[in-house]
Protein backbone atom coordinates (compact mmCIF):
# COMPACT_ATOMS: atom_id res chain seq x y z
CA UNK A 1 0.00 0.00 0.00
CA UNK A 2 1.54 4.01 -0.85
CA UNK A 3 1.29 6.16 1.55
CA UNK A 4 -1.49 8.71 1.25
CA UNK A 5 -0.16 11.47 -0.56
CA UNK A 6 -1.22 15.42 0.55
CA UNK A 7 -2.19 17.88 -1.70
CA UNK A 8 -1.15 21.28 -2.35
CA UNK A 9 -3.49 23.79 -2.34
CA UNK A 10 -2.49 25.78 -4.87
CA UNK A 11 -2.30 23.45 -7.42
CA UNK A 12 -4.73 22.31 -10.08
CA UNK A 13 -6.41 18.84 -9.08
CA UNK A 14 -4.84 17.38 -12.28
CA UNK A 15 -2.00 18.52 -14.28
CA UNK A 16 -0.70 16.51 -16.97
CA UNK A 17 2.24 17.50 -18.87
CA UNK A 18 4.25 15.78 -22.39
CA UNK A 19 2.66 12.64 -21.37
CA UNK A 20 3.62 9.75 -23.15
CA UNK A 21 2.50 6.25 -23.16
CA UNK A 22 3.89 3.84 -25.94
CA UNK A 23 3.09 0.11 -26.82
CA UNK A 24 5.31 -2.17 -28.65
CA UNK A 25 6.75 0.45 -30.41
CA UNK A 26 3.94 2.58 -31.14
CA UNK A 27 2.41 5.55 -29.32
CA UNK A 28 -1.06 5.41 -27.52
CA UNK A 29 -0.27 9.08 -26.38
CA UNK A 30 1.98 11.29 -27.74
CA UNK A 31 3.06 14.44 -25.92
CA UNK A 32 -0.33 15.20 -23.67
CA UNK A 33 -0.37 18.44 -21.82
CA UNK A 34 -3.52 19.77 -19.83
CA UNK A 35 -4.75 20.96 -16.66
CA UNK A 36 -8.08 20.80 -14.76
CA UNK A 37 -9.36 22.61 -11.66
CA UNK A 38 -12.05 21.35 -9.11
CA UNK A 39 -15.62 21.26 -10.14
CA UNK A 40 -14.87 21.16 -14.23
CA UNK A 41 -16.70 18.80 -15.66
CA UNK A 42 -14.92 17.20 -19.05
CA UNK A 43 -15.53 15.25 -22.07
CA UNK A 44 -13.10 12.98 -23.46
CA UNK A 45 -13.98 11.76 -27.34
CA UNK A 46 -11.92 10.88 -29.68
CA UNK A 47 -12.05 7.16 -32.15
CA UNK A 48 -11.48 3.72 -30.68
CA UNK A 49 -8.61 3.08 -29.71
CA UNK A 50 -7.35 7.12 -29.64
CA UNK A 51 -6.03 6.67 -25.77
CA UNK A 52 -8.97 7.42 -24.07
CA UNK A 53 -8.80 4.56 -21.32
CA UNK A 54 -5.16 5.03 -21.42
CA UNK A 55 -5.14 8.23 -20.33
CA UNK A 56 -7.79 7.46 -17.75
CA UNK A 57 -5.75 4.71 -16.61
CA UNK A 58 -2.30 6.85 -15.80
CA UNK A 59 -4.06 9.24 -14.03
CA UNK A 60 -6.00 6.97 -11.52
CA UNK A 61 -1.80 5.10 -11.33
CA UNK A 62 -2.87 1.99 -12.49
CA UNK A 63 -0.13 2.43 -15.55
CA UNK A 64 2.91 4.24 -15.50
CA UNK A 65 3.84 6.40 -18.70
CA UNK A 66 6.27 6.34 -21.03
CA UNK A 67 7.75 9.60 -20.06
CA UNK A 68 6.00 12.85 -18.77
CA UNK A 69 4.27 13.87 -15.81
CA UNK A 70 1.04 13.40 -14.03
CA UNK A 71 0.09 15.30 -10.74
CA UNK A 72 -2.43 15.11 -8.50
CA UNK A 73 -2.73 18.64 -6.67
CA UNK A 74 1.33 18.48 -6.88
CA UNK A 75 2.25 15.03 -6.62
CA UNK A 76 1.97 11.87 -8.53
CA UNK A 77 -1.14 9.89 -8.65
CA UNK A 78 -0.37 6.89 -6.48
CA UNK A 79 -0.90 7.58 -3.08
CA UNK A 80 -3.81 9.40 -3.79
CA UNK A 81 -7.30 8.08 -2.22
CA UNK A 82 -9.50 10.94 -3.78
CA UNK A 83 -9.44 9.53 -7.61
CA UNK A 84 -12.42 7.36 -8.19
CA UNK A 85 -11.98 5.28 -11.44
CA UNK A 86 -15.05 3.66 -13.01
CA UNK A 87 -14.37 1.03 -15.71
CA UNK A 88 -16.33 0.23 -18.82
CA UNK A 89 -18.43 -2.32 -17.94
CA UNK A 90 -17.55 -5.01 -19.92
CA UNK A 91 -13.72 -4.92 -18.22
CA UNK A 92 -15.86 -6.06 -15.06
CA UNK A 93 -17.08 -9.59 -14.15
CA UNK A 94 -20.46 -8.95 -12.64
CA UNK A 95 -20.71 -12.92 -11.95
CA UNK A 96 -18.66 -12.36 -9.22
CA UNK A 97 -20.35 -13.19 -5.98
CA UNK A 98 -20.76 -9.26 -3.96
CA UNK A 99 -23.54 -7.67 -3.42
CA UNK A 100 -24.11 -3.69 -4.37
CA UNK A 101 -23.29 -2.35 -0.59
CA UNK A 102 -19.81 -4.52 -0.39
CA UNK A 103 -18.81 -3.15 -3.75
CA UNK A 104 -19.44 0.71 -2.33
CA UNK A 105 -17.56 -0.05 0.52
CA UNK A 106 -14.09 -1.19 -1.53
CA UNK A 107 -14.22 2.99 -1.62
CA UNK A 108 -13.47 2.87 1.91
CA UNK A 109 -10.92 0.13 2.09
CA UNK A 110 -8.05 2.86 1.62
CA UNK A 111 -9.27 5.36 4.08
CA UNK A 112 -9.09 2.00 7.00
CA UNK A 113 -5.86 1.30 6.56
CA UNK A 114 -4.53 -2.43 6.75
CA UNK A 115 -5.99 -5.02 8.68
CA UNK A 116 -9.02 -2.98 9.89
CA UNK A 117 -12.54 -3.79 9.76
CA UNK A 118 -14.94 -1.45 8.60
CA UNK A 119 -16.67 0.86 11.19
CA UNK A 120 -20.22 2.19 11.84
CA UNK A 121 -18.55 5.40 10.28
CA UNK A 122 -17.55 3.26 6.76
CA UNK A 123 -21.12 2.15 6.64
CA UNK A 124 -22.63 5.59 7.18
CA UNK A 125 -20.65 6.83 4.18
CA UNK A 126 -21.82 3.48 2.22
CA UNK A 127 -25.54 4.34 3.49
CA UNK A 128 -25.53 8.34 2.25
CA UNK A 129 -23.72 7.15 -0.81
CA UNK A 130 -26.23 4.38 -1.76
CA UNK A 131 -28.97 7.16 -1.42
CA UNK A 132 -27.13 9.67 -3.14
CA UNK A 133 -27.40 7.25 -6.45
CA UNK A 134 -30.74 5.96 -5.56
CA UNK A 135 -29.68 2.40 -4.69
CA UNK A 136 -30.58 1.99 -0.95
CA UNK A 137 -33.25 -0.41 -1.58
CA UNK A 138 -30.86 -2.73 -4.04
CA UNK A 139 -27.86 -2.47 -1.63
CA UNK A 140 -27.92 -6.69 -0.88
CA UNK A 141 -28.39 -7.48 -4.44
CA UNK A 142 -25.79 -9.33 -6.66
CA UNK A 143 -23.73 -6.97 -9.04
CA UNK A 144 -24.74 -9.13 -11.59
CA UNK A 145 -28.76 -8.78 -10.80
CA UNK A 146 -28.74 -4.62 -11.57
CA UNK A 147 -29.07 -2.88 -15.38
CA UNK A 148 -26.49 -1.33 -16.61
CA UNK A 149 -27.65 2.04 -15.28
CA UNK A 150 -27.78 0.78 -11.93
CA UNK A 151 -24.29 -0.42 -12.35
CA UNK A 152 -23.17 2.44 -13.60
CA UNK A 153 -24.73 4.37 -10.47
CA UNK A 154 -22.94 1.65 -7.89
CA UNK A 155 -19.56 2.52 -9.01
CA UNK A 156 -20.55 6.40 -8.85
CA UNK A 157 -21.46 5.41 -5.26
CA UNK A 158 -18.18 3.87 -4.42
CA UNK A 159 -16.63 6.26 -5.55
CA UNK A 160 -18.53 8.73 -2.83
CA UNK A 161 -17.95 6.73 -0.42
CA UNK A 162 -14.51 6.89 -1.21
CA UNK A 163 -14.52 10.59 -1.26
CA UNK A 164 -13.35 11.32 -4.55
CA UNK A 165 -12.10 14.41 -5.65
CA UNK A 166 -11.49 13.23 -8.79
CA UNK A 167 -14.02 11.01 -10.50
CA UNK A 168 -12.88 9.31 -14.23
CA UNK A 169 -15.49 7.84 -15.94
CA UNK A 170 -14.81 5.37 -18.75
CA UNK A 171 -17.79 5.37 -21.17
CA UNK A 172 -20.56 4.96 -18.67
CA UNK A 173 -23.62 5.95 -21.14
CA UNK A 174 -22.81 3.30 -23.67
CA UNK A 175 -25.55 0.71 -24.01
CA UNK A 176 -27.84 2.56 -21.46
CA UNK A 177 -31.75 3.65 -22.60
CA UNK A 178 -32.33 6.96 -22.66
CA UNK A 179 -33.76 7.20 -19.55
CA UNK A 180 -30.88 5.67 -17.88
CA UNK A 181 -28.56 8.15 -19.64
CA UNK A 182 -30.30 11.14 -18.14
CA UNK A 183 -30.24 9.58 -14.93
CA UNK A 184 -26.55 9.36 -14.97
CA UNK A 185 -26.44 12.56 -16.62
CA UNK A 186 -28.41 14.36 -13.50
CA UNK A 187 -26.00 12.43 -10.99
CA UNK A 188 -23.11 14.34 -12.95
CA UNK A 189 -24.93 17.57 -12.05
CA UNK A 190 -25.13 16.59 -8.30
CA UNK A 191 -21.46 15.60 -8.20
CA UNK A 192 -20.13 19.36 -9.75
CA UNK A 193 -22.15 21.06 -7.09
CA UNK A 194 -20.44 18.96 -4.57
CA UNK A 195 -17.04 20.59 -7.08
CA UNK A 196 -16.37 16.75 -7.85
CA UNK A 197 -14.18 17.16 -10.82
CA UNK A 198 -15.14 14.72 -13.66
CA UNK A 199 -13.60 13.40 -17.19
CA UNK A 200 -15.72 11.06 -19.14
CA UNK A 201 -14.92 9.27 -21.92
CA UNK A 202 -17.66 9.29 -24.21
CA UNK A 203 -18.65 8.72 -28.15
CA UNK A 204 -21.89 10.54 -28.37
CA UNK A 205 -20.52 14.18 -29.60
CA UNK A 206 -23.72 15.76 -29.31
CA UNK A 207 -24.10 14.72 -25.89
CA UNK A 208 -20.47 15.80 -25.14
CA UNK A 209 -21.44 19.36 -26.38
CA UNK A 210 -24.80 19.79 -24.21
CA UNK A 211 -23.50 18.39 -20.97
CA UNK A 212 -19.79 19.29 -20.63
CA UNK A 213 -18.27 22.70 -19.83
CA UNK A 214 -14.87 21.70 -21.64
CA UNK A 215 -14.52 19.09 -24.38
CA UNK A 216 -11.00 16.76 -24.81
CA UNK A 217 -10.42 15.44 -28.74
CA UNK A 218 -8.14 12.77 -28.71
CA UNK A 219 -6.43 10.50 -31.28
CA UNK A 220 -3.23 9.53 -29.82
CA UNK A 221 -2.60 13.62 -29.81
CA UNK A 222 -4.09 15.76 -28.27
CA UNK A 223 -6.13 17.89 -31.21
CA UNK A 224 -8.69 20.29 -29.05
CA UNK A 225 -9.16 21.53 -25.69
CA UNK A 226 -11.51 23.55 -24.92
CA UNK A 227 -15.80 24.85 -24.81
CA UNK A 228 -17.62 22.94 -27.11
CA UNK A 229 -17.93 25.76 -29.76
CA UNK A 230 -14.42 25.74 -30.34
CA UNK A 231 -13.41 22.10 -30.01
CA UNK A 232 -15.62 20.41 -32.45
CA UNK A 233 -14.99 22.33 -35.75
CA UNK A 234 -14.81 20.29 -38.61
CA UNK A 235 -11.45 21.15 -39.25
CA UNK A 236 -10.38 19.02 -36.08
CA UNK A 237 -13.23 16.85 -36.43
CA UNK A 238 -11.30 15.70 -39.61
CA UNK A 239 -8.45 15.33 -38.04
CA UNK A 240 -9.24 13.07 -35.03
CA UNK A 241 -11.70 10.86 -37.00
CA UNK A 242 -10.66 10.77 -40.63
CA UNK A 243 -12.86 8.78 -42.63
CA UNK A 244 -15.31 8.07 -40.46
CA UNK A 245 -16.51 11.66 -40.07
CA UNK A 246 -18.68 13.13 -42.99
CA UNK A 247 -19.41 16.67 -43.82
CA UNK A 248 -23.41 17.35 -44.54
CA UNK A 249 -25.49 20.52 -44.73
CA UNK A 250 -26.24 20.60 -40.98
CA UNK A 251 -22.63 19.99 -40.25
CA UNK A 252 -20.71 17.02 -39.52
CA UNK A 253 -21.72 13.56 -38.38
CA UNK A 254 -19.77 10.83 -37.16
CA UNK A 255 -19.95 7.20 -38.45
CA UNK A 256 -20.44 4.95 -35.52
CA UNK A 257 -17.12 2.80 -36.36
CA UNK A 258 -19.20 -0.56 -35.25
CA UNK A 259 -22.70 0.18 -37.09
CA UNK A 260 -22.63 2.27 -40.40
CA UNK A 261 -25.58 4.24 -41.43
CA UNK A 262 -27.62 2.93 -44.15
Amino acid sequence: MYPHSHHLDDQPILDVRKLSVRYNGHFALEEISFHLHAGERVAVVGPNGAGKSTLFKVVAGVLQPTSGQVNIFGSMPRGHVCIGYVPQRSQVDWSFPVNVADVVMMGRIAKLGPLNWPRKRDWEFVRRALDTVELSDLAKRQIGQLSGGQQQRMFIARALAQEAELMLMDEPLTGLDAPSQEGLLSLLDQLQRQDVTVMVATHDLEQAAEHFDRIMLLNHQLIGFGPPEEVLQAEKLLLAYGGRLQLGEHGPMLIDECCPPD
